[in-house]
């Protein structure tokens, strides 16, 4: 059967002017293997983004297109409605685009505000002791973290907690986008809880916030939209408040294009 037109349901982005972030007819090749196909993608300052889809439908090459580590090959990138160029990781982080990978790349033997900081002490920016401990209880604080000091290591932190530090630590650069890559992934029910109201707080401070997750529930608490990808090409775009998650999976799943 031939496939329909991807499903489009709930408002266009909010806000005034144009979106925060962008995406118009992004393509991406590895050679022969083409990973996404004319991607479009819209974010809203405020507003919190799902990017659902089953392995290999593209969302990590996405992904890494946003953060600069991949260059699209084709496609027009606004940032503010100004169309810009991400030339590699460190371009995206000026811009004001974090992402806060699985992985979430904290050194387990050092302190919550040593994670903070590192890389940062020889820079313009570089703090002492007294000033990075204060900065870090104000981030930690703006997100409600259930974190007893700031001195704790992060091998003594739960799963939810980590989390939490790795956010915080995207937060010191003043970023108007954060990326997240499956925040939820391997922790209990009330740690995802955790996560999904801070995801939220990140949010009501103006960010716009991609959350990349193969967990439909958790997708539809904490997003105002969900874009499903699907062998790397859009195949729908639902307002998370309304859509089912048996439509969420038939999108993943191209079960709505056979009907």
């Amino acid at each position: 059967m031939s496939a329909a037109a991807p499903a489009t349901a709930g408002p266009p982005p909010t806000g005034s002017g144009h979106p925060l972030l962008s995406l118009s007819g992004i393509s991406k090749s590895f050679g022969a293997v083409q990973a996404l196909t004319d991607i479009d993608l819209q974010v809203d300052a405020g507003e919190v983004v799902a990017l659902v889809g089953d392995n290999g439908a593209g969302k990590s090459t996405l992904v890494k297109v946003l953060a600069g580590v991949h260059q699209p090959s084709s496609g027009t990138f606004l940032f503010d409605g100004k169309p810009v160029h991400l030339a590699d990781p460190s371009a995206a982080i000026d811009l004001g685009i974090a992402t806060v990978f699985q992985d979430l790349a904290l050194c387990e033997n050092l302190s919550v505000v040593d994670n903070l900081f590192l890389g940062r002490e020889l820079s313009p920016f570089a703090l002492d002791e007294t000033t990075m401990e204060v900065r870090s209880w104000e981030l930690l604080r703006q997100l409600s973290a259930k974190i007893p000091t700031v001195r704790i290591p992060i091998a003594s932190l739960s799963g939810g907690q980590r989390q939490t530090v790795a956010i915080a630590r995207s937060l010191l650069g003043d970023p108007r986008i954060i990326m997240l890559d499956e925040p939820t992934a391997a922790l209990g029910v009330a740690q995802t809880a955790e996560v999904l109201s801070m995801i939220r707080r990140v949010s009501e401070r103006g960010l716009g916030v991609v959350v990349i997750s193969h967990n439909m529930e958790d997708v539809r608490k904490v997003a105002d939209r969900v874009v499903v990808l699907r062998l790397g090409r859009n195949n729908g775009v639902f307002d998370a408040r309304t859509v089912t998650t048996a439509r969420l999976v038939g999108a993943i799943t191209g079960a709505e294009d056979d009907q």
